[in-house]
């Protein structure tokens, strides 16, 4: 399997805002992945695996930007991304995210699941959003998991000309079986951690405007978002529903990590929360991992911990209960 990325963030980068956009919400909706840059692939596969407890999964390394994946038991995933020689051959969308890390980890795009995706996009010309095409994966792109015939895409998406929120979205469809093993208890086992986690339940999008953001995120068809307040960071804004899962759309509260953030990296995906079987067992794989003590807070999803992961990932990574998800 390819990495999505190469082909998909080339749409993703191009700025800009719309006009305002109404659409009906794609019952299938629900946040997919987090497109995530380490300093080094090498580097923040060792974060992921031995100090936060995460099974990473092999991917490929097409032009001197490797991938691999950590992948949830609702299909959600993180996909990791490295720079592994001088000179990469990047394509424009890699190059914008690479010129606002300024080499450093951190996300700036994320991807949105739907499986009506030629009826969201005409949905969303028809309000004024200028969306791509809907770009399908080169028919020669080797089997993904066994099941597929080389000539079958294993996924289409589409992004925007100018994009609607203060980070990269794109939305995101995949082929009958894509993901899936030759054995179901293979897939099982790629979709097993160490530290319990079982799903990807939301994304932290921080701007300087998070009403901008859920003024936006409403006109796409995801609305009821919720005033939150997350002390932690110092950040306040709106917990906007996407299917089962969430998009904090925040904001500074005053100075303080999140505007400390902001100044320093601009717009950003700040942290992703992260449902676990057991709490206590993912907070002790952590609390080892990085060699010091967590404290519990009453989290947007319940009880939940953080872990320090910001200058190692340039996000947070939150966990939480899945029985609270």
């Amino acid at each position: 399997m390819r990495s999505i990325v190469l082909l998909s963030v080339m749409l993703l980068t191009l700025g800009g805002s719309q006009p305002p956009v109404s659409a009906e919400t794609p019952t299938s909706a629900k946040l997919d992945h987090i497109l995530l840059w380490g300093r080094s692939i090498d580097e923040a596969t060792a974060i992921l695996a031995v100090k936060l407890g995460f099974q990473v999964r092999p991917g490929h390394d097409p032009g001197g930007v490797a991938n691999r994946y950590v992948r949830f038991s609702d299909r959600g995933y993180l996909e990791l991304l490295g720079i592994t020689r001088p000179n990469p051959d990047m394509d424009p969308g890699m190059g914008a995210d690479q010129a606002s890390l300024h080499g450093a980890a951190g996300s700036r795009s994320f991807g949105i699941y739907s499986s009506t995706l030629e009826q969201l996009r005409t949905a969303l010309l028809d309000k004024g959003l200028r969306a791509t095409t809907v770009f399908t994966a080169p028919a020669a792109n080797p089997p993904s998991g066994g099941q597929l015939k080389p000539s079958q895409p294993d996924w289409r998406l589409f992004a925007f000309e100018h994009q609607p929120l203060s980070s990269n979205l794109f939305f995101i469809d995949y082929a009958p079986g894509y993901g899936m093993q030759t054995i179901v208890a293979d897939d099982q086992i790629v979709r097993t951690h160490p530290n319990g986690a079982r799903a990807l339940s939301a994304l932290w999008l921080l701007s300087p405007d998070a009403a901008a953001d859920r003024k936006q995120l409403a006109k796409m068809g995801f609305s009821g978002g919720e005033p939150v307040h997350i002390p932690r960071i110092s950040a306040r804004g709106y917990r906007v529903p996407v299917g089962t899962t969430y998009i904090f759309a925040l904001e500074p509260d005053g100075p303080g990590i999140s505007a400390d953030a902001l100044s320093k990296g601009g717009p950003q995906v700040l942290g992703a929360s992260i449902a676990v079987t057991d709490l206590d067992r993912a907070q002790r794989w952590v609390e080892r991992g990085y060699q010091q003590e967590l404290k519990r807070y009453d989290g947007a999803l319940g009880e939940s911990f953080l872990a320090p992961t910001q200058d190692d990932l340039g996000l947070f990574i939150e966990f939480h209960s899945s029985s609270k998800n």
